[in-house]
């Protein structure tokens, strides 16, 4: 078992077994996308904006810290309950220290889009699993309307010390790649800029940011570009107007109880308020494909966001054929689509997954690994993940190296809940990172874990 550290201390092993169905109704923490964006459009509106449902994970606290050191007042006023006293755009104050985001790929990320379009420097730094991850395509167009990168880590890697621009240039942007993080960098720095900031997405990517910017006040415009893609409008420097903000459950924490009910005998949950984007859904989509009994009910709209509760029961899944241009509406939900396939009849093909390879943790290479682990027949080919089920049997028995990744510790977590021997994940620590509650919470439905 690994003993190795991760960023909270020493590792803590947890297995997971079979046990009864799962049975109950559960929310699950709030939005992280969502969480994030609050906290940062708290600290640029003027005045006072409430935050409920806020997920307290800590990925989203270190956003609300460097809010805080930017200039923002934060105040914490129940469970996932949150005043902030924001700055307005141009409003920001040089921090005093490093921000320092832990694994907050997202925090960090947008956070830099902010930095770039204030007159202020900053230095970004993380845990060691943060400072693996590239930040070249977010700094590029940043650099593009007038910011300078003091230093950086090889590769344009954490630590990076950015000085944004005191009058920031309002670009045309076109996206490498669908990626929510470059375009609200791109966004949140053209906040400060006069003039119109334009980015162009090939392939629509999350459009959370483009939401929530509405919500606050801003004028933004999204029209179709091409087949699939997008083009945004951002009139710069607006007044945004402090608001009210219902966080919406998390469709990627959902999909741990969802898949867990699917591939568990005889379950039957609830999972109550789950966001419903369309952007965000592609896992349901994918599961439904599969034959999973997943039925919507009491659609509604909160905090600007189409949200319904989801009643799950135990399904006989079968295999399909995940296009790629799935992948941005479920980036993060592809290991839990792997442990869902383990279960199905036939082969599941998940294609184009070259952007897991540059999550947490080699994403895609640490599933292929735990599959392996746990006696589940799989390949990769190419950048597509191939999937063999066992028709409802999966041996279990491994223990899978997380690699300080949240999602890959939860994925084979629900993995040992129907298997036929126990599931181990050599760390649970980082699950803390995005859903705190994640133990508790499952086995409050009856899911059995133990301390291994």
């Amino acid at each position: 078992m690994s003993k190795s550290s991760s960023h909270h201390g020493e590792a803590q092993p947890l297995s997971a077994q079979g046990g009864p169905p799962l049975r109950g109704r559960v929310r699950v923490p709030g939005d992280k996308s969502i969480s994030h964006r609050a906290m940062i459009f708290g600290l640029l509106a003027v005045g006072e904006t409430t935050v409920e449902g806020l997920l307290e994970g800590e990925d989203v606290l270190r956003t609300a810290e460097a809010c805080r050191a930017l200039g923002a007042t934060m105040e914490r006023t129940g469970e996932g309950a949150w005043r902030i006293q924001g700055v307005g755009v141009g409003g920001l104050r040089e921090p005093a220290g490093v921000l320092d985001f832990g694994n907050a790929g997202t925090g960090s990320r947008l956070m830099m889009g902010v930095v770039g379009g204030h007159g202020i420097t900053a230095t970004f730094d993380g845990d060691a699993s943060l400072r693996k991850r590239p930040m070249r395509r977010i700094l590029d167009p940043l650099t593009r309307m007038g910011a300078q990168v003091l230093s950086e880590a090889e590769g344009g890697r954490c630590p990076i010390t950015l000085k944004g621009a005191i009058d920031p240039v309002p670009i045309e942007y076109r996206t490498p790649v669908a990626s929510a993080q470059i375009k609200s960098a791109v966004l949140l720095a053209g906040l400060n800029a006069p003039g119109r900031t334009t980015v162009i997405e090939t392939e629509a990517s999350r459009d959370h940011t483009e939401k929530m910017l509405a919500y606050f006040g801003a004028r933004v415009t999204v029209t179709p570009e091409g087949e699939h893609g997008r083009r945004i409008v951002l009139e710069g420097r607006p007044e945004l107007k402090p608001a009210h903000v219902v966080v919406p459950a998390d469709p990627s924490s959902a999909a741990f109880p969802i898949v867990a009910a699917l591939v568990t005998p005889g379950s039957d949950i609830v999972v109550e308020g789950v966001m419903m984007n369309p952007l965000r859904t592609g896992l349901l989509t994918s599961l439904r494909e599969m034959g999973a009994d997943i039925e919507e009910i009491g659609r509604r709209v909160e905090g600007g966001e189409e949200v319904a509760d989801l009643r799950v029961r135990h399904s006989a899944l079968r295999g399909v054929d995940v296009p790629a241009g799935r992948a941005p509406s479920m980036i993060d939900e592809y290991p839990v689509l792997a442990v869902a396939a383990s279960f199905a009849s036939g082969e599941t093909r998940m294609r184009g997954l070259h952007e897991l390879r540059v999550k947490e943790s080699d994403r895609l290479q640490a599933v292929a690994d735990g599959l392996a682990a746990n006696g589940v027949e799989h390949r990769i080919e190419g950048d597509d993940l191939i999937v063999q089920g066992g028709a409802g049997v999966v041996r279990g028995g491994g223990t899978v190296k997380t690699h300080l990744d949240h999602r890959i510790a939860m994925s084979f977590l629900v993995m040992g809940l129907a298997s036929q021997r126990p599931v181990t994940v050599d760390d649970k620590t980082m699950i803390a990172t995005s859903f705190p509650a994640f133990e508790g919470l499952m086995t409050g439905l009856g899911a059995v874990f133990k301390a291994a």
